[in-house]
């Protein structure tokens, strides 16, 4: 049964709501002012509040900021109840998170139905994002025990040759040093990703510390040069870089360039191009990369997150999908945005956007 809070100075008025919603099957608590109100709201946690504006008390404004200002209470379905629906007073009702106007006087049916709106859009959302919650256990159980075992095995399987096999030669030391040291290296990637995107997380809102404005070429050049060396497809990039200037730290830009270069050469083939340009466009800073990989599909362009792999079953994947989570949010906690197009069996674009700085500044 879904719990209603009427929230009305006038007592008459808040028995009939009451009565009415209580005929549908609705508990119902009463408050008759938004003090009240805040704290039957907090202790009780109803399903949705239906509160009058103008109380003398505490109106409905003053509710509503406060609610939202709680965690237990932020997400409440909230409508308001008003004799004025004027234009001003709806705009200032919907910048402090109200759902819905029911504007005075108003038929038991038209209560009913925007109660019944209210609740069902609140069901849909919470679905949703269960539905997201059970997504993220399947794909954290799918992908990370793999790329956390598969670097592992190997450092483990290498050095019980050399301890186990005193005739190893040197040749093959050398080897298969240069492959412990290889899967270390994924290790110490996957880790790192995952600290770092706890750390992001962590900080969600919170605006990035002052920097000094970066040369962003140097870093893009390095950093590209790098992870194509290391994919073994030097030949496969290329640069164009033009410059520019954004205040942000370079070991999170050069954090942001990595992981999304190195998505680029992982689901694109050797022998493809990989191209890397940096230009300056109407006050931004604009990072492209464009891979001519399998591309991704339409409905998974809105799903891409955090360990989030698509159709692993028929394609081999290194990668936890962390990388593209973690570029995506270094980038607008400093004032920038990040944009994916893709077509399948053509390739993929990411854009980064950065505001362009000449002197240091807050981000």
């Amino acid at each position: 049964m879904h719990k209603i809070l009427v929230v009305d100075d006038d007592a008459a008025l808040r028995g009939v709501i009451g009565l009415a919603l209580q005929a549908e099957g609705f508990e119902v608590l009463e408050a008759e002012d938004g003090a009240v109100a805040i704290q039957m709201a907090c202790e009780q946690l109803p399903d949705l509040v239906l509160c009058d504006i103008r109380m003398e008390q505490m109106d409905g404004y003053l509710a509503l900021a406060s609610l939202r200002q709680h965690g237990a209470t932020a997400s409440l379905p909230f409508i308001l109840m008003t004799g004025q629906a004027d234009t001003e007073g709806m705009r200032r009702g919907m910048e402090l998170g109200a759902d819905d106007y029911l504007a005075k006087p108003f038929t038991i049916p038209q209560l009913v139905a925007a109660v019944e709106a209210r609740l069902k859009k609140q069901r849909t959302v919470r679905e949703q994002a269960e539905r997201k919650l059970a997504d993220l256990r399947a794909n954290i159980s799918l992908a990370l025990p793999h790329e956390l075992l598969t670097p592992l095995n190997g450092i483990l399987g290498f050095s019980e040759i050399l301890i186990g096999d005193p005739a190893v030669s040197p040749a093959d030391v050398s080897s298969m040093a240069e492959s412990i040291r290889e899967s270390a290296l994924r290790l110490h990637r996957v880790i790192e990703n995952f600290l770092v995107f706890v750390q992001l997380e962590l900080r969600q809102g919170v605006a990035a510390e002052a920097a000094a404005a970066l040369e962003l070429g140097p870093t893009v050049e390095r950093v590209a040069r790098e992870q194509a060396r290391r994919s073994g497809r030097e030949d496969d990039l290329i640069t164009d870089l033009r410059g520019g200037k954004s205040s942000i730290l370079e070991e999170y830009f050069a954090k942001i360039v990595s992981e999304l270069i190195d998505n680029a050469f992982k689901f694109s083939e050797s022998g493809t191009a990989v191209r890397v340009e940096l230009l300056n466009q109407s006050g931004q800073v604009i990072l492209r990369i464009v891979d001519s990989g399998r591309g991704i599909k339409p409905e998974h362009l809105s799903q891409v997150g955090a360990y989030m792999q698509f159709e692993r079953r028929f394609y081999e994947q290194q990668g936890s999908g962390l990388g593209l989570t973690i570029a995506k949010r270094l980038t607008e906690l400093h004032g920038g945005s990040l944009s994916v197009s893709s077509t399948v069996g053509q390739g993929t674009t990411v854009e980064v956007h950065l505001p362009m700085r000449t002197v240091a500044s807050a981000a």
